[in-house]
């Protein structure tokens, strides 16, 4: 199932406030967020406040995501994600959240840089997957690797609400759209030619000798 970010009643969808640093780098995707409510994260609950969210420094590992305090002095969190699609990029930074049972801070879904239509949806421990489901009544990306040298290799699957998981398939773009191409019709055989026109000549010629022969003759009676 291809993994594409919709807004219904079950995600929130925030344009956090943004610093104008959120683009200073695209390598790493670096992002201030500043929040004003409590929100969780995978293995983590962050209270109210700045801080950066970027992609770990690996050319390889495209979907580690770290998240630091607001002056990078300290590390949060470090989180593996799979890639999630949209189908339009937006010039601002986009977070998405899972709404959770009352009560409870909202879970951070997904995260989408500038410009970008691929970004990156959060995999959650078993545990919380599975209460996130139950509310949203959709799939969670789910994982048990805890420790970051874990996350590189770590597999993910995607659970729901029945705590029965299934393997994820990554998003991919949509398939291009065929356009018809125009036919140009195949050229009409030529006719055959046909017989030479030289008899129908003769035939008029002996026809006129003939009206004539009896006119001459109608004159002479």
């Amino acid at each position: 199932m291809n993994r594409l970010l919709l807004t219904v009643a079950s995600i929130g969808v925030l344009a956090i406030g943004l610093t104008p640093a959120a683009r200073a780098d695209q390598w790493n995707k670096k992002t201030t967020m500043t929040v004003n409510e409590t929100i969780q994260v995978p293995n983590k609950v962050l209270p109210p406040g700045t801080y950066v969210i970027k992609l770990l420094d690996s050319p390889s590992d495209r979907h580690i995501v770290q998240i630091f305090n607001a002056d990078e002095t300290e590390l949060q969190t470090t989180i593996l994600a799979i890639p999630n699609y949209r189908l339009r990029p937006t010039g601002d930074t986009v977070f998405s959240f899972w709404e959770m049972p009352p009560g409870q801070p909202r879970a951070l879904r997904a995260w989408f840089y500038p410009g970008d239509n691929f970004g990156q949806e959060f995999a959650y421990p078993k545990t919380k997957a599975v209460a996130i489901a139950e509310v949203a009544h959709a799939e969670v990306p789910t994982t048990e690797a805890v420790k970051p040298a874990e996350l590189a290799t770590a597999p993910v699957a995607e659970i729901n609400e029945e705590a029965k998981e299934t393997p994820v398939v990554e998003a991919q773009p949509p398939a291009p759209v065929e356009v018809a191409q125009e036919i140009t019709p195949a050229p009409q055989p030529e006719l055959p030619k046909t017989a030479s026109p030289y008899p129908l000549v003769g035939l008029a010629g002996l026809l006129s000798l003939a009206i004539f022969a009896v006119v001459r003759a109608v004159r002479t009676s």
